[in-house]
């Protein structure tokens, strides 16, 4: 669900494959645009209780290590968390978030116009359960949320850099489960979701080797999850003919000496 927004240091050089400011390859690419005046109002009006404001490192999307945020002082409440990571324009995470509002959710997105757009719905619906952060997925896992601290996991329709030589730019690779495995509670879910049938079944052989999960389905694929609303995405794709495939995954439980 690719958007502009300005923000130069985490565009990339003009070959496109070396990121500045970062030592390994990200799963996305920032070009220089402009929002509307209605997404710079919702930014201006909204943001100060939607947006979590973190540390940067180096990289404008970047997260300052050490800079821990908790989630009960966020919200203002224990409740159980579930965090999407790339949630584009917002349609699934405000959907979920207005049907259980006795859950927290928090949306991961680098794309300031699609978080605007997420606030502004949220908004309208009265919505006050949702936080979002503009930064990369991997650092909010590694050094924003804290350890075990995440009920669900949700990564819906993932950029698939089909082509092959960005394949190195997807998230779901081997580097990827140890983050999620960190973040996640014991028993803990983790959830999936694509419409390319070849980043699917790399999905699926990542997650196979992941120590740390547990495959919560039988068969090939897990069932389409109840709680994703059916996006204009999502229809794109079905329309295209692409066949939408899940995954579920649980977090297996911690060693004893972990705690």
């Amino acid at each position: 669900m690719p958007q502009d927004t300005p923000d130069a240091p985490d565009t990339q050089d003009a070959a496109g494959d070396v990121p500045r400011y970062r030592d390994k390859p990200v799963s996305f690419v920032r070009r220089s645009g402009r929002m509307s005046d209605g997404q710079e109002r919702a930014w201006t009006d909204l943001a100060p209780h939607y947006v979590i404001e973190v540390e940067r490192d180096a990289a404008a999307t970047s997260i300052l290590p050490g800079s821990t945020i908790e989630p009960a002082g966020v919200f203002g409440r224990t409740a159980p968390l579930t965090v999407e990571i790339g949630s584009g324009q917002g349609h699934a995470i405000v959907h979920a978030a207005g049907a259980a509002p006795e859950r927290d959710f928090m949306a991961v997105e680098v794309f300031r116009a699609g978080l605007a757009r997420t606030m502004l719905d949220a908004d309208r619906a009265g919505i006050r359960n949702l936080r979002l952060v503009e930064a990369n997925a991997p650092e909010v896992l590694e050094h924003l949320l804290p350890e075990a601290s995440v009920d669900e996991l949700w990564i819906f329709f993932p950029d698939p850099w089909h082509k092959s030589k960005h394949n190195k730019r997807r998230l779901l690779a081997p580097a990827f489960p140890p983050l999620a495995a960190r973040a996640l509670r014991d028993g803990g879910t983790l959830r999936l979701a694509t419409d390319w049938e070849d980043y699917a079944l790399q999905m699926r052989d990542v997650m196979a080797d992941a120590a740390d999960f547990a495959p919560a389905f039988e068969g090939d694929w897990a069932p389409r999850f109840a709680g994703r609303t059916m996006t204009a995405f999502e229809r794109k794709g079905l329309a295209k003919g692409r066949e939408i495939r899940d995954l579920t995954y649980r977090r297996t439980p911690r060693p004893a000496d972990q705690g």
